[in-house]
């Protein structure tokens, strides 16, 4: 392991990062059962923003924000506040896994977008891999895209659409940073688009509180999520930009599945079936080929 670090010296961060994305998805259900989609979608985005706004004015970064900022705080709803919200909505009625395997497709929306936006056409094997990826979420929603609703009065189909909303408001906002936000440093556009979601989610959040307070658990739970997993993985995040490079570090979203489902087997009881892992073979190959990260033989 040391001489693979050694090499590697990025390896640690790599997969500290898909550990604490990984585990949003089990602090948001938690936050959510009690909270509410909307106010844990608030409560997160707020708590990051006061984790991260001290760090970018220690670097000075103020005047930076005041210049680009009506951009930066729309980029915060579409980037935080609506995906969010859609993933809290949609964990009160799926399980963590299921969510997490849809969240891999958020590099295939990014480079369906780009091409529809920025007219960056992707080669065929990209088009390939976004057809294979598809493919893919189809199969796995197939099962649960139920218009009837559960023990929780909510639609497992209405679950899975959130997701993929989510996924696009995803590959949509990458897409408006790089072509209006380029140049900006990555600390700013976080800290920016944070309060951005903040003030965006600030009337919903008030409006949706729960009349009964939530208990400990669920106030640790989105302080966990805002501090640890949206915070402190958005500055690893762009320590492994510099070091790995933007394309390298999507590769994340492989191993984010990984932790999200060992999370929720081994601390909700949740299960996972030979259909999830064959659709998330299905989707990782294509999301992989459209990355050009799988290569095929000729």
């Amino acid at each position: 392991m040391n001489s693979l670090q050694t090499k590697q010296p990025w390896l640690v961060e790599f997969f500290l990062l898909a550990a604490l994305w990984g585990a949003s998805f089990m602090f948001m259900r938690l936050g959510a059962s009690e909270f509410g989609a909307l106010p844990t979608a608030g409560i997160r985005v707020s708590i990051a923003a006061l984790f991260l706004l001290p760090l970018m004015l220690a670097r000075g970064q103020w005047p930076t924000l005041a210049t680009h900022w009506k951009k930066i705080l729309f980029l915060g709803m579409l980037n935080s506040g609506i995906p969010f919200a859609c993933y809290a909505f949609a964990l009160l009625s799926i399980t963590t896994g299921l969510s997490s395997l849809l969240n891999a497709t958020v590099p295939m929306f990014g480079a369906l977008v780009a091409w529809v936006w920025l007219k960056d056409r992707p080669n065929g094997l990209k088009i390939l891999g976004l057809l294979i990826g598809f493919v893919g979420v189809a199969m796995l929603a197939w099962g649960k895209a139920s218009s009837k609703p559960d023990a929780s009065g909510l639609s497992s189909g209405w679950a899975v659409v959130a997701c993929l909303t989510a996924c696009l408001c995803y590959g949509i906002a990458a897409s408006f940073t790089k072509r209006y936000l380029g140049g900006v440093p990555s600390l700013v556009v976080a800290t920016g688009s944070q309060i951005g979601a903040s003030l965006g989610l600030a009337l919903p959040t008030w409006w949706l509180w729960p009349a009964t307070m939530p208990s400990v658990t669920a106030w640790l739970a989105l302080l966990a999520v805002g501090v640890l997993c949206t915070g402190v993985a958005y500055v690893l995040y762009f320590r492994l930009i510099a070091k790995m490079g933007a394309s390298a570090s999507l590769t994340v979203t492989f191993l984010i599945p990984v932790f999200a489902v060992l999370y929720g087997v081994l601390l909700l009881g949740e299960s996972v079936t030979s259909w999830m892992l064959i659709c998330a073979a299905v989707i990782l190959s294509g999301t992989a080929l459209s990355l050009n990260l799988l290569k095929l033989s000729k």
